[in-house]
């Protein structure tokens, strides 16, 4: 069950690959997350020091008066990742082009995990051009339809 996802990802960036990382956070946060509350757009993953970070997500408290005065909603959350993951991923960053885009945020059991995708960021006329796809791909299969 995905509870906050990344919608502008597929629009800004073609994705390459992906993979699922764990994710540090307070219990305040887990419950705003499983509420529905919180942002992705705008956020991206850094590899620094043989770490990943997940960086700029908003995901403000569940209870704004039970959180502490000094919280911060966009603050940077550490990402748990095995040794040989972060290497690829640390890899594919120093690539030129190569972005780290978290994807969606989810349950797997009772843990939350994070999808992260290797994107490489899209050009304005790519991404006219997706549109234009998208569209006539729908009209097509609205034309079949009502054959």
């Amino acid at each position: 069950m995905e509870y906050i996802g990344n919608r502008k990802a597929g629009h800004d960036y073609s994705l390459e690959e992906s993979l699922e990382a764990g994710i540090e956070l307070f219990g305040y946060e887990v419950k705003s997350i499983r509420a529905k509350h919180g942002s992705l757009t705008g956020a991206y993953v850094l590899v620094r020091g043989g770490e990943a970070y997940l960086v700029n997500a908003f995901i403000p408290p569940f209870q704004e008066k039970n959180a502490p005065e000094t919280y911060d909603p966009r603050r940077t959350r550490k990402l748990l990742l095995n040794k040989k993951e972060l290497a690829e991923l640390a890899q594919r960053e120093r690539e030129g082009g190569l972005t780290l885009v978290p994807l969606s945020l989810y349950n797997k059991g009772r843990k939350l995990k994070l999808q992260v995708a290797v994107a490489r960021g899209k050009k304005k006329k790519d991404k006219r051009e997706t549109l234009k796809k998208r569209t006539t791909d729908r009209e097509m299969r609205r034309e079949h339809k009502f054959r």
